[in-house]
């Protein structure tokens, strides 16, 4: 029979080469997920992808995006939020001319709907993959803009990460990542990118589904669209503002008179 002492140091190694295992499992997870990363945006810069996020393909195109999602409806409405998942996974640029494509194609409803889940689950898994696997590297890389971004995070996760989805001062890759290093609960991160980028995602859609009728990239951000994300952000913000007066104010009523 073995003697305590032994069974300890059996449990003790069992412990170790199960951490071995499990540290060999995390590499090979990280190796994956960045050959997956390059892989897909050396294959979207090779193939000329970003020659087709611009509004004059969107335009010449139209009739024939149109005429296929005709014939096959489902099968291109989960193709547009899979290219619109692995668009905003891999932080590839032109997400405003996908969401034009997703209202042109699908409407101002389900197209913004579509939009709006795609994009959710693609910010997701960014935020997922930079606070378990990435978070190390994550932070290297944001530096001291990503600290600053990070400090808004303390008062309240969810208004202040409201308020940067619904007015866009940041690129929405930093948004993503930032929130994970500044540990933001899951929950909250995906129920305020939900609801932030929901505005935008139905503005943008229903100007697609006018598409013919928009005669420059100018005309997506007219003044009538940048006053209303302002108007919003303001709104997301000022839960943040009322607790940072009332800290304020507790501070000032807590000094010796």
């Amino acid at each position: 029979m073995k003697t305590e002492t032994g069974r300890k140091s059996d449990d003790q190694r069992d412990e170790k080469r199960d951490d071995k295992s499990g540290a060999a499992g995390g590499r090979v997870l990280r190796i994956a997920v960045i050959l997956i990363f390059a892989g897909g945006l050396i294959a979207f810069f090779a193939l000329g992808g970003r020659d087709y996020l611009n509004l004059e393909t969107l335009q010449a195109q139209r009739e024939t995006l149109r005429a296929y999602v005709e014939q096959n409806y489902a099968l291109a409405l989960a193709g547009g939020m899979l290219i619109y998942i692995l668009a905003t996974s891999f932080s590839i640029p032109g997400a405003i001319f996908l969401t034009l494509a997703m209202g042109f194609l699908f409407g101002r409803w389900i197209g913004g709907l579509a939009v709006i889940v795609a994009a959710t689950i693609g910010a997701t898994l960014v935020f997922l993959a930079a606070r378990y696997l990435f978070a190390d590297s994550v932070a290297r890389l944001i530096g001291e803009r990503g600290k600053k971004i990070s400090d808004g995070f303390r008062d309240d996760a969810f208004n202040y990460l409201l308020f940067l989805r619904v007015v866009p001062l940041f690129p929405f890759w930093l948004v993503n990542v930032v929130p994970a290093l500044a540990q933001v609960p899951v929950r909250t991160f995906i129920l305020a990118t939900l609801i932030g980028i929901t505005p935008g995602s139905f503005i943008f859609a229903n100007l697609g589904q006018s598409l013919a009728e928009i005669a420059s990239a100018r005309e997506l951000l007219s003044t009538q669209n940048l006053i209303a994300f302002g108007l919003l952000g303001a709104f997301a913000l000022t839960p943040v503002l009322i607790k940072k007066i009332r800290k304020s104010r507790g501070h000032k009523s807590k000094e010796p008179g």
